[in-house]
């Protein structure tokens, strides 16, 4: 199973809005006689391509794969029917399926064919590397990934509204290239004010479209924002209420003539609004700041995920502080871990339990 989710990995970036998925054929012999993964939405799932790949050896195999095979017709037709078909002996799974159009639905029809199902083998890192599908499932929104640099002494800026540099080269890439594996971006008016920030993948590869998202109670983004010289790159939202659009229409229509969606919602709540974001096909985005819409989001409920990399400046005592007053820690993030890159630190993990 590890080499099925080894398999899966290889679609990061490229799958959503579905799940990455890798199977496996395993004859009776312990060989992989066909392998197979899900590239790209609209394509073969994964076992499609392992069924293909094994031919007739599939037949009194077994299959392992990283998630349940559906039952029903999306863009493609039911795996499960092409297992069965294909004479697949036993089935090994790690995830059941939370899409209420699979959910045990496709474990019902192997079963009811004489098919023996496990379920569970390798479920952690499964789960986690399709927190983002799961977290759409199971939460109606995205995942949310928090994501914020730290001097050394907790400051996010040299003072407030100053853009700082923090990061170093080896975290920059990191940073870039989560860019490039995520469905969106967000930030905060106040963000583009401040720094401008065109919010581009540099100096990675990115298969999709990368959205951008700015959240804008007041419409203050200013039309002539380098965001929108990149929609090339991908779409900008521009988040806000009905009742800023109606006391700014000359704003709201500037925006929208350089090319922002403007998304107005009845009222100022960012839950709703990963909501609406998540009916757009995005499952994962990274909040990038910045301090106030930080605050507002884990005061929402709304983050799952902090990446906070800490870097060796010190900025006190001018310095804009991240969470003054207290509220959060990153101490109490689950399944802490951390990881040096250059002189920069990056620690990470989870703000909710698994669902």
């Amino acid at each position: 199973m590890r080499k099925a989710i080894a398999l899966a990995e290889r679609g990061r970036g490229r799958t959503s809005p579905n799940p990455m998925v890798g199977a496996l054929v395993v004859d009776d012999d312990g060989v992989i006689v066909g392998r197979g993964r899900h590239d790209a939405a609209g394509g073969p799932h994964a076992e499609v391509h392992a069924l293909a790949d094994a031919g007739p050896r599939a037949r009194g195999a077994t299959l392992y794969c990283t998630l349940e095979p559906c039952c029903h017709v999306g863009r493609t037709g039911p795996c499960a029917p092409l297992v069965a078909g294909a004479g697949i002996r036993r089935v090994v799974v790690a995830l059941e399926d939370p899409n209420p159009l699979v959910n045990g639905g496709g474990f019902a029809y192997l079963r009811e064919r004489g098919i023996e199902t496990v379920v569970g083998v390798c479920r952690e890192p499964a789960a986690r590397q399709n927190e983002a599908f799961l977290t759409v499932m199971r939460r109606g929104r995205p995942l949310v990934i928090l994501k914020v640099a730290l001097s050394v002494d907790g400051c996010v800026s040299a003072a407030p509204g100053v853009r700082t540099a923090l990061t170093g080269p080896a975290a920059n890439r990191v940073i870039h290239r989560q860019r490039a594996e995520v469905d969106a971006i967000a930030i905060g008016a106040g963000t583009v004010v401040a720094d401008d920030p065109s919010l581009t993948a540099r100096g990675a590869s990115r298969a999709r479209p990368l959205t951008r998202i700015v959240f804008d109670r007041s419409l203050r983004t200013p039309a002539s924002a380098r965001l929108f010289s990149t929609l090339d790159a991908g779409p900008v939202i521009v988040v806000t209420t009905d009742r800023a659009r109606a006391d700014a229409p000359d704003r709201a229509a500037a925006l929208s003539a350089s090319g922002a969606r403007i998304m107005a919602l009845a009222t100022d709540d960012l839950a709703l609004a990963f909501g609406r974001v998540k009916d757009l096909g995005v499952t994962s985005v990274v909040l990038e700041g910045g301090v106030a819409l930080h605050r507002a989001a884990l005061a929402a409920g709304v983050v799952d995920v902090v990446h906070a990399y800490i870097t060796p400046r010190a900025l006190r005592p001018s310095g804009q502080q991240w969470l003054p007053g207290g509220g959060f820690s990153l101490a109490a993030l689950r399944d802490r871990r951390a990881t040096w890159f250059g002189d920069d630190v990056l620690v990470e993990g989870h703000v909710h339990g698994a669902d």
